[in-house]
C-alpha cells in the first residue's frame, strides 16, 4: 500500500467517525530535509498520526500545531528552521540536518468536495499526472484564500476550486502545464491585480505500474517489494497453477497468457520484467512487448548472452532490435550481489525504481552534489 494509500484509508476512517482532523504538507525545502515537498501527515484531533514530515523529529511538534489548528478552523504555515545547529538544539524541533522546512497545516472540512485528500483521491482513481497547485500566502483572500486549490490532470481537464477565476485562466494553469512538461514542484510567487499570492505547484505521479511476465516462486518477493512501494503489479504466465491471487494477493490483475496469446494479453503501459524463467515464453513475451512503444523499459532476468539470442532470433523476424535493446536492462538488477530471490527481488526493485525516478544508482557517498534537487536523467516514462 502506498503513503497516499495510507492517508486516504486513515482519512476515510475519521470521516465515518466523524472525527475532526489535519493535514500537514511539506511545501517547501530549503538545504537539507529528510522529506521533500508534497510529504503529507494526516493527524487526528486525538493526535494520531498516519503519513511523515520528517524522519520523527519533527512529528511531536506538527502533532501539537495541527490540534490548534484544528481548534482555530484556520490553514497555517509552519516555518522549521534547522540552519543555525546551536539555536535548533536549544529551541527548535532539533532537526540536526541544516534545513528550512515549511509546512501547510489545515483543517480538514469533510463535506468539501475540494479538500486536498479528495482531490489526491481522484488523481489516484484516475491514474493521471496532475499538478495541484495550493495557496500559501495571498494579501487578497478574494482573488485566492489561503489552501484554496486548482487541480490540472494531464488530459487538460480541471478542478478549479474558488480561485479567481481569471488568475487562474492568465497566471496559474500555463504554469500549471509547464509543471506537467517539466515534471517537477515548484513554490511560485505571483503579482496580479496588486496582489501578492504564493502557490504550491506540486506534480502528482500516478502509481507505476510494473507487468511481470512468469509466475515462480523468485517473482513473489518482487510483488511483495514492488506493492509496498505503492507500485501497481499485474503478472502474466502461461502457468494456471502459478498464475493465481492465492500466490499473488498484492498484483492487482493476475493473468493467464499462453505464448501464442501474448499479443492479446501484453500491457501496453508501464514498465516490463520477463523472469518466467522459459526461454519461449520470456521470447513470446519480448516479440510482444518490441511492438509497444510506451514500455520504455523491459527488464530481462538471467544472462546477457540468453537477451542476445532472442534479439537475434527478433531480427530474423524484420524487428528493429537496434532500437528495441535501447529499452532492456539485461541483466536485470543494480549490482548489490543477490543471490536468493529476496536479494534478487531487491537488486531489481533498486533499478526499476532508479529508473523510475531518472538517475542511474550508485552510492550517494560518490555524489559530489546535494542529495535532493540534482536535475536527474530525462525520465523516459511519461506515464509514470
Amino acid at each position: 500500500m502506498s503513503e497516499l494509500q495510507r492517508l486516504l484509508a486513515a482519512y476515510d476512517t475519521e470521516r465515518r467517525l466523524v472525527n475532526p482532523c489535519a493535514l500537514a504538507t511539506v511545501v517547501e525545502v530549503n538545504g537539507s530535509a529528510y522529506r521533500r515537498p508534497g510529504a503529507r501527515m494526516l493527524v487526528t484531533n486525538e493526535g494520531q498520526l498516519t503519513g511523515t514530515v520528517s524522519g520523527g523529529c519533527l512529528e511531536g511538534d506538527a502533532r501539537r500545531r495541527a490540534q490548534q489548528v484544528i481548534l482555530r478552523g484556520k490553514p497555517e504555515i509552519i516555518v522549521y528552521d534547522s540552519t543555525d545547529i546551536e539555536d535548533d538544539l536549544e529551541n527548535g524541533a532539533q532537526l540536526g540536518c541544516q534545513g528550512e522546512v515549511s509546512i501547510l497545516m489545515e483543517p480538514i472540512n469533510f463535506n468539501d468536495a475540494y479538500n486536498p485528500l479528495e482531490l489526491l483521491r481522484e488523481t489516484f482513481q484516475l491514474q493521471q499526472a496532475s499538478v495541484l497547485a495550493t495557496v500559501l500566502k495571498s494579501t487578497s483572500t478574494t482573488i485566492a484564500a489561503p489552501a484554496e486549490r486548482v487541480l490540472l490532470l494531464k488530459d487538460g481537464s480541471v478542478k478549479p476550486g474558488q480561485m479567481n477565476p481569471d488568475f487562474v485562466k492568465q497566471q496559474v494553469l500555463p504554469d500549471m502545464h509547464e509543471i506537467l512538461a517539466v515534471c517537477s514542484s515548484v513554490v511560485h510567487d505571483y503579482e496580479y491585480a496588486g496582489q501578492s499570492i504564493r502557490l504550491f505547484l506540486e506534480l502528482i505521479k500516478p502509481a507505476p505500474i510494473l507487468t511481470i511476465y512468469g509466475a515462480g516462486n523468485d517473482a513473489q518477493p518482487l510483488c511483495r517489494m514492488a506493492k509496498s512501494l505503492g507500485w501497481r503489479i499485474m503478472i502474466m504466465d502461461g502457468r494456471p497453477l502459478l498464475a493465481t491471487s492465492t500466490r499473488f494477493p498484492e498484483a492487482e490483475k493476475v493473468t493467464v497468457a499462453r505464448v501464442g496469446e501474448m499479443d492479446k494479453f501484453v500491457n501496453t503501459q508501464g514498465f516490463a520484467v520477463l523472469m518466467s524463467h522459459n526461454y519461449y515464453y520470456d521470447l513470446a513475451a519480448l516479440e510482444a512487448l518490441s511492438q509497444q512503444q510506451k514500455i520504455a523499459y523491459i527488464g530481462i532476468l538471467g544472462p546477457r548472452k540468453k537477451t542476445d539470442r532472442m534479439l537475434n532470433e527478433l531480427e530474423q523476424k524484420g524487428i528493429d532490435t537496434a532500437t528495441l535493446n535501447n529499452r532492456i536492462h539485461s541483466p536485470i538488477g543494480l549490482d548489490i550481489g543477490g543471490e536468493n530471490p529476496e536479494e534478487i527481488a531487491l537488486s531489481i526493485m533498486a533499478e526499476l525504481q532508479a529508473v523510475r525516478n531518472g538517475f542511474k544508482g550508485g552510492f550517494l557517498r560518490d555524489v559530489d552534489a546535494p542529495i535532493h534537487n540534482r536535475n536527474p536523467i530525462i525520465n523516459i516514462l511519461s506515464n509514470g
